[in-house]
């Protein structure tokens, strides 16, 4: 077969696993292109890929992805190679892949013809049976009326399950557990089928009690050959949608899981299978395994099987669709033998749901969003940021966590230590739920059941979180906007001094401002300073002002700069005048220049004092700890304050925490 050469590749999805395409093509050196709709202008997997292209203008939000012509013309018009169709959406409509063949461009997936063959589950359930791999009993044909349904659950008993011929993810599925609930049950699954496959047709079988649901990944070039990737438990799980997954399925016997895999391959071998697929079983309580259905395409838990054996199923896929062989080096899959698979891999799907309100999808704009990462942790996501809008139109799903490790319960705890690490804040999620799950004995015994969800109400029932550091930063902001609850509404109160309104004083700042206390010392010496405080006629209580210095330490006022403190300098120098001293320097100020501001307390001292040269500049100094949070050598001491002087400090107040003398006392010399 002819290597056909990609240069670019579309992704015909959105969210994590267009996502997940791009990163995959990216790594193998090809261009990527994304489609979104107007309802995901501003969604994360737009901006993942090298271009993106607006598709179904005026369609509804899902609509938009299944414009199957739309895409095809933008495709061609902008000259690619190749498709991924991810998962969901047109992932299974064969029409699609026959379409892009029809148009020169590679599907990235089975040929059309498998998917005709296997996403009709009628069709799958004769291939399986031609292959020699058992079946849940189930009708030969589409069901077409209610009598028909009820002749057929008559004669195998009930429960039985109905679902639907086209599509999959727990769609067009309902339990039947007595004839009386046969006709809403069909009626329900065929407009669920209808409104997301475009397809009502529906299908019995008998229900298996309490399974679990196992499923194989197979691989199959262009060439005859094919491979497994073994199994996945994906037992835990909620109408019929999967919650958790997990690789290998090591609570099953081994030579089960050696049956399952390969009777996967002779369904893959039977269907001429192309590319990646998974092949799905049940698991009966007594050890027997029933087909249920192949998925002709990349999972959404594929990412177990691609931690536990190594291999980028994304980047096998792209590689079989432009004709390389397993063997080839491409992919280095020379044989079965050559994949080999170790320890234990864990994903669980964070999504916006509310599980105390029957898993409510929630909309809204996520405000927080903090991952969690670590030894052993894999993010996909591709919904999950801060100031992502989650739409009600789409699935809910905001990110898959999957844990590795090489023993079970290793794993298992890290997924628990992840899912209290995340914080997602703006729109409910199931955190909680999940972790009630991993937490409980039955799955951490191994043995959950697809009706596990269903049977175990406990799993609900958690105290959600607080969200304390979110409302405190809104009560500050409403405060600080809105003024407290106890003034809030209120008229300003007037601002009296001695009963009069207060004159704010004219400042001139083109004469230069009135001699101070600096003039003083400079002219008198610090004796002279002291005599004017002391012995002159003028003798009266002088202020020290400490909000230059204190605007380091108050909690809403710290990190002031530099800027800020000059632009009210030549205001200060002429109000204040008559004032002692401004204690501008130390305490905090070093801590906060250097760490938050980046800036030079030196180079301040120099500034302001240009601004202020009437009043004496005043420190303060934590004695042995100068302007630092531990103890200093002597000399080290001294020389600071030495420099602190030479720079234009005036007056040092040292204090010690303990008023011990003794650590005072070289800074007071």
């Amino acid at each position: 077969m002819k290597i056909i050469p990609f240069r670019r590749i579309l992704c015909a999805n959105r969210g994590e696993i267009a996502v997940r395409v791009f990163r995959a093509s990216t790594e193998l050196g090809f261009r990527t292109v994304a489609i979104f709709s107007e309802e995901d202008r501003v969604h994360l997997h737009r901006y993942k890929a090298d271009e993106a292209y607006l598709v179904g203008k005026g369609l509804e939000p899902v609509a938009a992805y299944l414009a199957e012509d739309e895409i095809i013309e933008l495709a061609k018009r902008h000259d690619i190679d190749a498709i991924h169709p991810g998962y969901g959406l047109l992932s299974e409509r064969a029409s699609f892949a026959r379409k892009c063949r029809d148009a020169g461009i590679v599907f990235i997936g089975p040929t059309p013809e498998t998917i005709d063959a296997l996403g009709d589950k009628i069709a799958a359930r004769k291939i399986a049976q031609a292959a020699g791999v058992p079946v849940v009993p189930g009708t030969a044909q589409a069901v077409r009326t209610v009598e028909d349904a009820r002749a057929f659950a008559d004669q195998v008993g009930y429960p039985v399950m109905v679902k639907a011929s086209g599509g999959g993810g727990g769609r067009g599925m309902r339990a039947v557990r007595a004839a009386a609930e046969m006709a809403e049950a069909l009626e329900r699954a065929g407009s669920e089928a209808r409104k997301a496959f475009g397809d009502d047709s529906l299908f019995l079988e008998k229900l298996v009690v309490r399974p679990k649901h196992i499923e194989v990944q197979v691989l199959g070039d262009g060439h005859g050959t094919l491979v497994h990737l073994f199994e996945r438990d994906c037992s835990v799980q909620r109408r019929h949608q999967k919650v958790v997954e997990y690789a290998p399925a090591w609570s099953l016997p081994e030579e089960l899981r050696e049956r399952l895999a390969q009777d996967a391959l002779k369904v893959a071998r039977q269907a001429s299978y192309i590319n990646a697929g998974t092949v799905e079983f049940l698991v009966a309580e007594d050890g027997h395994h029933y087909f249920i259905e192949v998925n002709p395409r990349i999972q959404v838990e594929h990412t177990v099987t691609e931690v536990i054996t190594g291999r980028d199923l994304v980047q096998a896929q792209i590689r079989i669709a432009q004709g390389y062989r397993l063997s080839d080096p491409e992919i280095g899959i020379p044989n079965q033998a050559a994949i080999q698979k170790r320890g234990v891999a864990i994903q669980v799907r964070i999504t916006a749901e509310d599980p105390k309100n029957d898993f409510l999808p929630d909309a809204g704009k996520i405000a927080v969003y903090r991952p969690a990462v670590g030894l052993g942790i894999r993010l996909d996501d591709g919904s999950g940021y801060v100031g992502a809008r989650v739409s009600p139109f789409y699935d809910s799903l905001l990110v898959k966590i999957t844990a590795s490790g090489l023993e079970w319960n290793y794993a298992r705890r890290k997924v628990v230590r992840a899912l209290r690490e995340f914080r997602i804040r703006g729109v409910k999620t199931n955190i909680a739920f999940l972790e009630n799950v991993l937490a409980h004995p039955t799955f951490a015994a191994g043995k959950a059941h697809t009706t596990f969800v269903d049977e175990t109400p406990e799993l609900v029932q958690y105290t959600p979180r607080r969200d304390r550091a979110t409302r405190i930063l809104r009560y500050v902001a409403s405060t600080i906007v809105n003024g407290h609850a106890t003034v809030r509404g209120k008229p300003k109160p007037s601002v009296t001094v001695l009963g009069r309104e207060p004159v704010l004083p004219t400042i001139d700042k083109k004469t230069l401002p009135p001699a101070g206390s600096k003039q003083i010392l400079d002219q008198r010496g610090p004796d002279g300073v002291v005599k004017w405080l002391t012995q002159g006629e003028d003798r009266r209580v002088r202020l020290m002002d400490t909000t230059w210095r204190d605007a380091h330490q108050s909690l809403l006022a710290t990190r002031l700069r530099t800027y800020d403190l000059a632009q009210i300098a030549p205001a200060t120098a002429r109000i204040c005048a008559d004032f002692f001293s401004l204690e501008m320097w130390g305490g905090a100020t070093f801590d906060v220049a250097y760490r938050f501001l980046s800036e030079d307390p030196w180079l301040r001292l120099e500034e302001l004092r240009k601004a202020v040269p009437n009043i004496m500049f005043q420190m303060l100094v934590r004695g042995a700890n100068a302007v630092g949070y531990t103890n200093y050598s002597d000399d080290v001491v001294q020389a600071f304050i030495e420099e602190a002087a030479t720079c234009g400090v005036d007056v040092f107040r040292i204090f010690d925490a303990l008023n011990d003398v003794d650590n005072m006392q070289v800074a007071i010399e």
